[in-house]
């Protein structure tokens, strides 16, 4: 049965169909072969979206969706500007201080990449930038979406390992601080052997100023984690909170979001949700399957039986993670790995927090790398920089995240220390 849900799996990517039909299809393809009533297929899909923990998706989408109209990415990047004007390329640390604060908003590492591409691309390529660095650390910066709170992949974990979705949101903040402050260091580095342009003098004016315009889209994240660890409110009812808020302040407060405006952002918020909802039901069957012929536990006892080494199962994991990300994104890939990987990294003293971390990071690799890198692609389309030149500017970048990953393997208080 496994022989035909992968060997059905790995035909439909191959020929291209989208990852949700792929892996609904190779789920039907393994009722029929067990010969299973197809009534399993329509519970498995309400069973899988019939989750209150996940009803903080299109919440989430929503609130991304309303900040993205609402100004929010110009009023970042001029704060972030204000910060770090007067380092020798300042536009360079402006993205990545950007990536982190926007991924603190909208939670989706695609979006995020479009969204300071489209503002600080052609900005870069007006200062002599070089094309192929500016869209490496774009689509690099653009990715803490996904690890920073409040992380879209973050919570699809957290529904599927059944872990705490509040304590991952904390144990992702220093993991993408650590990623941002990889990606300053670099630029500082690129910055000083290619003698880029400062953007003016250090102004505490000039910073306050710019404070207290974004001071309203800075509060969110806050929001969120207070409200969550405070207790005020669970995840899910986080992301209706801060919906209701992005709404407030963009239309109020920043007053750029319009009644006629509301369709187009429910409609995005929508289609980003039913992208999203749709391979968490189909993988809920497929993940079904392989739990019902305890494909999990044997691949457990399987690794455990090459090694009994914690270090070497722990690279043999991120290395799984890895390879499995370049052909499949970030949220149908933490669905399908899950229930098979979980069982190993808990028996080597993981938690599932810790895990959840290091798969997010890894997965988010994925995002950056050819054939189905989808920041890859918003990048190299919003620069026009070629793929392949670009995947070669990104491999620094890639290094400093897998240094990070391979720091929260190792050392768990960098996940642990915040909750």
């Amino acid at each position: 049965m496994v022989g035909i849900l992968f060997g059905l799996f790995f035909l439909f990517l191959i020929i291209g169909v989208p990852i949700g039909f792929v892996i609904a299809l190779s789920s039907i393809g393994g009722l029929i072969y067990l010969e299973l009533p197809f009534e399993l297929l329509a519970q498995r899909f309400f069973t899988a979206i019939n989750s209150f923990s996940l009803m903080a998706i299109p919440l989430f989408m929503l609130a991304g969706a309303i900040m993205t109209h609402g100004g929010i990415t110009k009023r970042i990047v001029d704060f972030a500007l204000s910060i770090v004007g007067s380092m020798r390329g300042a536009l360079a640390h402006v993205v990545s201080v950007s990536g982190f604060l926007l991924a603190g908003i909208s939670g989706s590492g695609v979006a995020d990449t479009a969204a300071l591409g489209s503002v600080m691309v052609p900005e870069m390529k007006k200062r002599q930038y070089y094309p192929g660095f500016s869209a490496a650390l774009v689509a690099a910066a653009g990715c803490i979406g996904l690890i920073i709170p409040p992380s879209i992949a973050l919570i699809v974990y957290g529904a599927s390992a059944q872990a705490s979705i509040g304590d991952l949101f904390m144990a992702g903040i220093i993991p993408g601080v650590l990623i941002a402050g990889g990606f300053i260091i670099y630029c500082y580095i690129v910055a000083r052997v290619k003698n880029l342009p400062k953007e003016g003098s250090f102004s505490f004016v000039n910073i306050w100023k710019n404070f207290k315009s974004a001071f309203w889209a800075l509060l969110m994240p806050i929001i969120i984690i207070v409200g969550i660890r405070g207790g005020f409110f669970t995840a899910t009812e986080g992301g209706a909170v801060i919906s209701v808020y992005a709404l407030f302040v963009g239309m109020f407060i920043y007053k750029e979001i319009k009644i006629k405006d509301f369709p187009k952002i429910f409609f995005h918020a929508a289609m980003s949700t039913a992208v999203i909802t749709s391979i968490i039901a189909a993988t809920s069957l497929f993940g079904w399957l392989l739990t019902s012929e305890q494909i999990p536990q044997k691949f457990a006892n399987a690794l455990l039986g090459v090694t009994d080494n914690p270090v070497l199962i722990v690279l043999i994991l991120i290395a799984i993670l890895l390879v499995v990300g370049l052909f499949i994104d970030s949220s149908p890939a933490i669905m399908l790995l899950t229930p098979i990987l979980v069982p190993v990294a808990t028996s080597i003293g993981m938690d599932l927090v810790q895990f959840g971390i290091m798969m997010v990071i890894s997965l988010t690799i994925g995002l950056l790398t050819p054939p189905v890198g989808t920041a890859l692609f918003v990048a190299s389309n919003i620069s026009k920089v070629p793929i392949l030149e670009l995947s070669r500017n990104l491999i620094p970048f890639l290094i400093i995240m897998l240094i990070v990953t391979l720091l929260v393997a190792f050392f768990p208080v960098l996940t642990n220390l915040l909750y």
